[in-house]
């Protein structure tokens, strides 16, 4: 394993967050600050407690899942996108890399990015309502493994995105509406029978409900159910990325067109 080589992508991603501060950090902390006074506080005070927990800290999961989930998708995209843009991605197919070297690299730095976010987001949250964390290792669990499969899944949209157009479809288009229609600011349990229903075919339901297990044991299905999909989901990735790598000759050949066809265009 050539851990020196994964390193440097690693730490280059990592600089790159420190480069785009504001839009890395303080754009969904903001973001999710205005979330917490919004719901938590103009409109959680006109709604009554959940189960003895106040509507603010009933959110905070879901908030923190919103982020994690848009953040890790989108650092993964841009992080794979912009080398092949650019057309230097040829300098790290020349490099002694192997393929899970490279994957390693991205998704290991998206990541770190989105559990950083995650914790900032967190913490923030304290500052407007109280917080439990029942099951911290169940939290940190879920934390974890919703960052790698969804930076997994980010790094596949960068790695088969062949303009900006393509990158942001997914995570504008069916991401965030999964996320909203997910249970982060609610409990499916409000809705009539037959949403509900609806609702249990959006897998992000599952990580939401999972997560918000953790912190107050309030779940709109099993932590067991959660877990075994979020695990299905990593799994899916995996695969995905390992049939796409399969064939890589193709995949440098195809990437090393759009590059060039991408520069002429822009």
């Amino acid at each position: 394993m050539n851990w020196t080589g994964i390193m440097a992508i690693y730490l280059h991603e990592m600089d790159r967050m420190r480069r785009t501060t504001v839009q890395s950090i303080f754009s969904p902390v903001i973001s999710s600050s205005l979330y917490f006074v919004v719901f938590g506080a103009a409109i959680g005070s006109r709604i009554p407690v959940i189960e003895d927990i106040s509507y603010g800290s009933f959110i905070v999961p879901g908030m923190i899942m919103l982020a994690l989930l848009t953040q890790s998708v989108s650092n993964a995209s841009s992080g794979i996108f912009f080398p092949k843009f650019l057309g230097t991605i040829n300098e790290i197919y020349a490099a002694p890399l192997s393929t899970t070297e490279i994957v390693i690299g991205f998704v290991g730095a998206a990541t770190t990015k989105s559990i950083i976010l995650g914790g900032l987001i967190l913490a923030t949250g304290l500052f407007f309502v109280e917080i439990y964390i029942m099951h911290p290792f169940t939290m940190i669990l879920m934390l974890v493994l919703t960052s790698l499969t969804f930076s997994l899944l980010g790094f596949l949209i960068g790695m088969l995105s062949s303009n900006w157009e393509e990158l942001s479809v997914f995570p504008t288009l069916i991401l965030s509406p999964l996320v909203f229609l997910g249970g982060s600011l609610y409990s499916i349990n409000w809705l009539p029978e037959f949403w509900q229903n609806v609702s249990l075919v959006n897998p992000v339901l599952y990580l939401v409900s999972g997560f918000r297990w953790s912190f107050y044991e309030m779940a709109d299905v099993s932590i067991t159910t959660s877990l075994i999909m979020i695990f299905t989901f990593l799994i899916l990735n995996i695969s995905a990325i390992i049939y796409i790598f399969s064939r890589v000759n193709k995949i440098k050949q195809v990437t090393q067109n759009k590059a060039s066809k991408n520069r002429k265009k822009y």
